[in-house]
């Protein structure tokens, strides 16, 4: 039987170090905590919010410059991947995270003081990659195999969902936890058989002449904005500015493709018909904002499956954060202010 070379209980105990390694930028507050109150009330607001090349809305609020133009000091810290994120979210090194809807779950249903506030997108964005001239034509190909994942992603729980599909589990391969840049430089390096990675990195690999071996939007939960509870209950003005502002920026994004492409493209630093592949085949960004039922529905079957690898305590446990995860109201008055 295969083994999974890094352990979950492991990763996660070691994710506070990993947040040095995992995110780029300058962080408030690591020598005083940042200073709290609304920008209406002449109280400068130092806000610690994440954007990542994984969710396209953060690059466009981060370019336009709207929550500074908004009265708010900010410091824009790159998150890598949805654990990181939420290691930062669970940390305070940030207020508001990007994650997949499945890496929410997980965080949510082992403690985390988070919870959902805007869909970003529903993107088909995880997929299992494996190199030119592999001799795996399938996911059943993959017994015995050593594929790269980060542990706690939506690639991640997507190759879980793929493997049982066909028949096998987790445990018939052997995962090499890695963040997914480093996965794809992993199948690249020829260490790892196959790769369980994220867009727009597998768009990247694609064009370099890898093959997508498996994709299915069924298996990928939503992108998704965390925010941390203390800033809901805190600051539930800000909360709502940056609701409205990724309302905002969806609008911007689906009017103008083309300079959404080349925001990508440049915070990437990929190639602009790699990034408009991204933006016009796989991003998923006219949805709703608000989380709700349909969100929940994708999360259910994958909660199931976090209690069965372990990645959970129980299904009380899953019951409970899918009954508190969401925070709509944000994205509700949003929504019926656009």
């Amino acid at each position: 039987m295969a083994r999974t070379t890094t352990s979950r209980l492991a990763a996660l105990a070691a994710g506070a170090t990993a947040v040095a390694l995992a995110l780029t930028g300058c962080v408030a507050g690591e020598d005083a905590p940042a200073e709290s109150g609304s920008a209406d009330g002449g109280t400068t607001t130092t806000v610690d919010i994440d954007w990542a090349t994984y969710n396209p809305l953060s690059i466009v609020i981060r370019d336009q410059g709207w929550l500074e133009d908004a009265g708010y000091d900010v410091n824009w810290v790159q998150s890598l991947g949805s654990s990181a994120a939420n290691e930062a979210l669970r940390s305070g090194a940030i207020d508001f995270g990007s994650t997949a809807g499945s890496a929410a779950l997980l965080a949510r249903a082992n403690g985390a003081p988070q919870q959902i506030v805007t869909v970003v997108a529903q993107p088909e964005w995880a997929s299992i990659v494996t190199p030119e001239g592999s001799d795996i034509t399938s996911v059943a190909d993959l017994q015995g195999r050593t594929v790269a994942a980060a542990l706690g992603t939506d690639p991640y729980f997507f190759l879980v969902q793929s493997l049982e599909q066909a028949g096998l589990s987790i445990d018939d391969v052997t995962v090499e936890n890695l963040a997914h840049a480093d996965g794809w430089a992993a199948l690249q390096g020829g260490s790892v058989d196959a790769w369980a990675g994220l867009d727009p990195i597998t768009a990247t690999a694609e064009a370099a002449g890898a093959t997508i071996l498996a994709t299915d939007l069924s298996l990928n939960s939503y992108s998704v904005l965390n925010a941390s509870e203390e800033i809901i209950a805190s600051d539930p003005e800000l909360v709502q500015t940056v609701a409205d502002l990724y309302e905002q920026a969806r609008e911007w994004a689906l009017a103008n493709p083309d300079e959404m492409a080349q925001l990508l493209a440049d915070a990437a630093a990929i190639d602009l018909s790699v990034a408009q592949v991204v933006i016009d085949e796989r991003e998923g960004l006219d949805v709703s904002g608000v989380p709700g039922d349909e969100l929940l529905s994708v999360l259910e079957p994958i909660g199931a499956i976090q209690v069965e690898i372990g990645d959970v305590a129980s299904q009380d446990a899953i019951d409970t954060a899918l009954d508190t995860i969401l925070a709509p109201q944000f994205a509700e008055q949003a929504v019926d202010a656009g």
